[in-house]
């Protein structure tokens, strides 16, 4: 063989490892997507993202792990069994989300579901590199091939984190992510068998398997909204009449001939029907016991529908709200049917939104407020816990002027009574004075609420002088009032940023609920 025979193999040699190491970076940069999208789908319909992404990773690395150990089992046609592989991660992982999707308002043991198919998932993905590290030994010393490999699939973890929040969410959902990247791992079995064919028998059966799994997956891409739609259909009652994704949550609007219905991540935020029940108890109460309210601050409540409450007060000369999404906080500035509900409240022009974190917002801020109306979800995740804490109302009490009152929706206190008083004990951790009080709003049930001074005492007033349909002197009083079976006479932790124990008991409650 003369030099230029040999020059011509050390290229082709070059040319593979080259192409083998790039099907690393794109495998490990699939198989992080599928790990990212399972847990966002199941902290979307589970809720308390911290549990499902803790658990997800944990399942996940678990099965790599026993991909890994299974690989040494595979002897001969190594890259044969490796592209059959990537065609099975390629229809599972992409796949994934859609039949998760479907299969949540149908199956009992939903999470047994899920575990199995991020197991599946996890078990073919901890055997790609195995295989690839043995393909690849025989054209790389061990020393180099180890590290080009996981440095490789290192930076492939990382440009998966990176895009999956900024990009790929907001843009394609999780239905068409996870089909992408499963037709990219398709294609990375169909490339490597096309290129390497001369090493791989009856490609025949291979390549018309991978045909037909790129179709199938190309066909459910184009039709990932009829899949959310059937998904929503099968989990809403109610007529779906519109819905789309923001990167923080599923917003989901459903409407019969009695009323419209918002949904966040499948939990039910108000019900057109009998909102005004709750808005009015969560705004009045304070908004009447604050003396010459000028200044309000709402944090939440991105419906527009406290701050239309607000707005019945002539003195308001400001109105500062803060919610994270502006999805959510574009779709009831624009969509008619809704700004018909919160009265086009956000474009009032003494009404200012800002969309951001509002501990940090709250953290920044430097005004004062005559009023404040806090909310937030209920503290179902760590994520939101924090909005709950002695840290949080530190805050809060620095933004509140001293006469003023502020209010805090705090969950149901005949569901979850540990985590109502445990807001309540936090709230008076850092001084305030607490008002508690609930009341009933159909499409809940009890609901709870607490309201804050740095007075020492508070009065019901003698008139609610706003028009309004739920709320008088009689009713605030009878809110005042709490029977045996809304209380708890167990000593409560306060909610702290480094204990978190609301979530705890949140948690422990409304499941113990929903099992009933």
């Amino acid at each position: 063989m003369d030099n230029t025979d040999k020059e011509h193999v050390e290229e082709r040699g070059n040319s593979a490892e080259w192409l083998l190491l790039t099907a690393v970076f794109i495998i490990a940069t699939c198989g992080l997507i599928y790990e990212l999208v399972a847990g966002t789908l199941a902290s979307y319909v589970l809720g308390d993202s911290v549990t499902q992404f803790s658990t997800i990773i944990g399942v996940y690395l678990f099965s790599m792990g026993v991909g890994s150990y299974l690989s040494k089992f595979f002897n001969g046609h190594l890259l044969r069994r490796f592209i059959q592989i990537e065609l099975l991660v390629g229809i599972v992982g992409g796949f994934s989300s859609a039949v998760l999707f479907i299969t949540f308002p149908l199956a009992a043991s939903f999470r047994l579901i899920l575990y199995a198919i991020v197991f599946v998932t996890g078990v073919l993905v901890g055997l790609e590199i195995p295989l690839l590290m043995r393909l690849l030994q025989d054209r790389v010393a061990f020393k180099e091939l180890v590290s080009r490999v996981f440095a490789v699939d290192y930076v492939g973890a990382l440009l998966a984190s990176l895009i999956f929040p900024l990009l790929l969410v907001p843009y394609l959902g999780l239905i068409r992510t996870s089909l992408f990247f499963g037709m990219l791992n398709i294609l990375v079995g169909w490339y490597l068998l096309r290129r390497f064919k001369g090493e791989v028998k009856r490609t025949a059966a291979i390549q018309l398997t991978a045909l037909l799994f790129l179709l199938a997956e190309l066909a459910a891409f184009i039709g990932a909204d009829a899949i959310m739609k059937l998904s929503e259909h099968l989990q809403f009652s109610d007529k779906v009449v519109y819905a789309t994704s923001s990167p923080y949550q599923r917003i989901v609007l459903t409407r019969n001939h009695r009323e419209l219905r918002l949904f966040l991540n499948g939990n039910l935020q108000f019900s057109s029907a009998d909102e005004y029940r709750y808005h009015e108890a969560l705004v009045h109460p304070a908004m009447q016991a604050s003396p010459q309210v000028k200044r309000v601050l709402v944090m939440g409540g991105g419906d527009g529908l406290a701050v239309r409450e607000i707005l019945k007060y002539p003195g308001v000369e400001a109105v500062t709200l803060v919610d994270l999404d502006a999805v959510m906080t574009k779709l009831f500035t624009t969509q008619p049917v809704l700004t018909a509900i919160n009265k086009q409240s956000f474009s009032d022009k003494r009404v200012k939104v800002f969309n951001q974190d509002a501990f940090v917002w709250l953290r920044d801020n430097r005004q004062q407020f005559d009023c404040i109306i806090i909310d937030f979800p209920d503290p179902s995740n760590f994520s939101i816990g924090k909005l709950y804490s002695t840290s949080f109302y530190q805050l809060v009490k620095r933004s509140l002027s001293p006469a003023g009152y502020a209010v805090i929706q705090s969950t149901s206190p005949f569901v979850a009574p540990k985590s109502f008083w445990c807001i309540n004990a936090t709230l008076q951790s850092v001084g305030f004075t607490t008002i508690p009080y609930h009341n009933y709003v159909p499409s809940f049930g009890e609901w709870g609420y607490v309201m804050i001074t740095q007075r020492p005492s508070y009065q019901v007033p003698d008139t609610f002088a706003i028009p309004a349909r739920y709320i008088n002197k009689g009713v605030m009083q009878q809110m005042l009032y709490f029977p045996d079976d809304m209380k708890t006479q167990q000593p409560l932790a306060v909610n702290r940023l480094n204990n978190q124990a609301l979530v705890e008991y949140f948690e422990q409650e409304w499941g113990n609920y929903s099992e009933q």
